[in-house]
């Protein structure tokens, strides 16, 4: 009897010494959740971005679009330095400019659910965009590549009768450095959205460099937005495949 109550007793107070230290146990952890990826994730601007946005809007409205071009500074620049290459390539065909200086994938994302494209029935859209993303560390190329499909998959949900040319991001800087291989490596990975059908894709990169990888102040004279040189250089680069795209050829 004593043996069998001084058995009981201990397995008592293993017990309870249990649950003490269970008690003390701090509490599980959550898992770590991977790191937003910024370029996926669609946030608008302030400041003149907003104007800008509001007058490409405005041009939404009035319709009769075939042809979108999609991007930055270097596509807003169509309007500036490029604006008689435009209107010698573009200004019958329906053309209009959906470029905002400064704008990175996260922002395109945000304006096509704001207006930019509402209302219009356009043949086809070509895109390049990205080249702000690359800047120090803010995006990898992975993540980069991903704001570029995502913009693509945007305007094949909202827009699937229409083509998308999409275009390698040129090279920038003067001479080869970090940036120009993340931009070469986030285009290699973006590519992969064309199917040859409803996207395409295009890498004029090398019309922009001269045989030593050097850029000439000439095509770009800071060596990152274009001369009218340069949007020569742009156009006629892309002219056979927007003809073919249109229904042109």
């Amino acid at each position: 009897m004593l043996r069998t109550r001084l058995a009981a007793f201990l397995l008592a107070l293993s017990f309870c010494a249990t649950a003490v230290l269970r008690a003390d146990d701090p509490p599980a952890q959550p898992e770590p959740q991977p790191p937003m990826n910024s370029a996926i994730t669609p946030v608008p601007r302030d400041g003149g971005w907003i104007k800008r946005h509001e007058k490409i809007n405005e041009r939404a409205k009035q319709g009769d679009v075939d042809l979108l071009f999609i991007g930055d500074s270097i596509t807003e620049g169509w309007e500036g330095a490029g604006k008689d290459v435009w209107q010698q390539h573009y200004g019958n065909r329906k053309a209009m400019n959906l470029g905002i200086g400064g704008d990175r994938t996260q922002h395109v994302l945000w304006r096509l659910d704001n207006g930019n494209i509402e209302g219009l029935h356009p043949k086809l859209a070509v895109i390049m965009i990205g080249t702000n993303n690359s800047n120090r560390e803010d995006n990898t190329a992975d993540e980069i590549s991903e704001g570029i499909k995502a913009i693509v998959a945007k305007l094949r949900e909202r827009l699937p009768e229409m083509k998308i040319l999409l275009l390698g991001v040129f090279p920038r800087s003067e001479k080869h450095n970090p940036q120009r291989e993340k931009i070469s490596r986030f285009n290699e990975l973006a590519r992969q959205v064309a199917d040859g059908q409803a996207v395409s894709y295009l890498d004029i990169k090398e019309e922009f460099v001269n045989d030593d990888g050097s850029i000439s102040k000439e095509i770009m004279p800071d060596y990152l937005h274009l001369s009218p040189q340069g949007y020569e250089i742009w156009a006629s680069s892309i002219e056979d495949k927007v003809a073919e795209l249109l229904g042109e050829k």
